[in-house]
């Protein structure tokens, strides 16, 4: 009987079994960032340990680092941001990890440099103490969120105690119709399996959707698989995945490749995997979609209706009725046409290139409206950079939204960028809980960047197909 890619994976990492039943697991890479890696170096000192493999970890700062230029002037002014990034950066110097900075132009979301410098490949263990940790599943890794206490545990042993996931398999058949996008595919398997759906699962991504994605896109649909209650999201490697790695910083070197290569290919499912449960979803008439409520499964295809409380059983009542009564809406009724005040692109699910390029051409020729603030900031140093050599900053000022550094931004706002008041984001991040965006009444619709750019010229909730030519 074949073996299914996190079956491989996992069972290839086991150290050995632990008295409680469960596995440990030796964790190939181990990413930081400021938010929950300074108590875990402090468990360090406290103890006096060392990294165990320090040249395994490696940190950016991503959460707190503001996104202009101005407010990116050492010391920040806010202590408390300052106090963070002073903490990470004497941590990797004193423990010899690896740090991604903004002085050598290196600095990104955790999710974004990873790939990037080819510090994710396939066959891995990646652990990372956030909650988007599944994004480099992408690569045919097996990534997962960790709390503070285990990122300690990594640093200290580079192991974690585990207890094996069930699988399931997601088939996404059909083709992709212009103007929908991965994140369409993210919120629509969310949608139809719950923000439950996946707990207790790890999530294979499969089918010739996302064959023919490419690597971003695939980091996408990876990058939400949380949102909907899984650990661990990932896509078997192929030809992409291997494209993409050759030549990164850390990917393995022209004398080790033949070699890499081989045990990417390996670790794939076999055709003859199982899996604890399979389900197929048709994306030929999927359209672009909207969140309408607080949690990314609240969302729906744009030209359908906002279902109605009724339809909802008597414990999910109460959920639908909170989320009508935070946004406003009327249920029953349309997103189409909603007005927005703020325009978000950016974020671990949305701030690489493709993203931006795909914004870009939306936005070119059309100008941000004068009810709304559109914040394009890119995932990564990296990316600002090769964003600017193709002239999109231009494409984007010219158009009258702001072009921003890298950093996580509006996505959950520990940085100076926040909603005010009962404002209104369209934002290509991933969560639209109650007060995720810095304000406390502040409202989030979830969306792909081409539709974030659609919404902001037109200062409401539109159609980006009419724009696509």
């Amino acid at each position: 009987m074949g073996k299914n890619l996190y079956q491989k994976v996992f069972e290839s990492h086991i150290v050995g079994k632990l008295p409680s039943g469960q596995y440990q697991l030796f964790i190939g890479t181990h990413l930081c960032h400021e938010v929950t890696s300074p108590q875990a170096f402090a468990m360090l000192r406290e103890e006096g340990l060392k990294v165990k493999y320090p040249e395994r970890t490696f940190a950016t700062v991503d959460h707190i680092i503001p996104t202009t230029a101005d407010a990116r002037v050492r010391p920040f002014k806010d202590p408390i941001s300052e106090e963070m990034l002073e903490h990470l950066e004497k941590n990797t110097r004193d423990f010899g990890v690896r740090f991604f900075g903004p002085d050598a132009g290196e600095q990104g979301v955790i999710h974004i440099v990873g790939p990037e410098e080819g510090v994710t490949q396939p066959g891995m263990t990646v652990a990372c103490g956030d909650s988007h940790t599944a994004t480099h599943g992408a690569f045919g890794a097996v990534a997962f969120g960790i709390g503070t206490s285990q990122v300690a545990d990594v640093l200290a042993t580079q192991t974690l105690a585990m207890s094996p996931l069930k699988t399931r398999r997601i088939n996404f058949t059909g083709k992709l119709q212009p103007g929908v996008t991965a994140k369409d595919i993210a919120l629509a398997y969310i949608a139809k399996l719950g923000v439950n759906g996946g707990v207790g699962y790890a999530y294979e991504f499969a089918g010739p959707v996302i064959e023919n994605l490419d690597m971003e896109g695939r980091m996408t649909v990876c990058n939400m698989a949380i949102e909907g209650g899984a650990r661990v999201g990932y896509c078997n490697p192929d030809e992409k995945t291997f494209a993409f790695l050759r030549g990164k910083p850390f990917a393995p070197k022209a004398d080790k490749w033949d070699e890499a290569v081989a045990y990417w290919k390996s670790v794939a499912s076999d055709p003859d995997a199982t899996f604890d449960d399979e389900i197929e979803i048709d994306c030929n008439k999927l359209e672009p979609m909207v969140t309408w409520g607080i949690t990314p499964a609240q969302a729906m295809q744009l030209n359908e209706n906002m279902p109605k409380i009724s339809e909802f059983s008597g414990s999910e009542q109460k959920v639908v009725r909170e989320a009508y009564e935070y946004m406003g809406w009327e249920e029953g009724g349309k997103m189409l046409g909603t007005p927005i005040d703020i325009a978000f692109v950016g974020s671990c699910t949305n701030g690489r290139l493709p993203d931006l390029i795909a914004a870009a051409e939306i936005m070119k020729g059309n100008h941000v409206s004068p009810t709304v603030k559109m914040w394009v900031v890119p995932g990564s140093q990296k990316i600002k950079k090769e964003a600017e050599d193709l002239g999109l900053d231009k494409i984007f000022t010219d158009a009258g939204a702001e072009w921003r550094d890298a950093g996580c931004s509006l996505c959950l706002a520990m940085n100076p960028d926040k909603l005010q008041g009962r404002q209104v984001s369209a934002s290509s991040s991933n969560r639209n809980f109650k007060g995720r965006q810095g304000s406390p009444s502040g409202r989030t619709i979830l969306m792909s960047p081409i539709m974030v750019a659609a919404a902001a010229i037109e200062g409401k909730v539109t159609d980006v197909r009419k724009y696509i030519k």
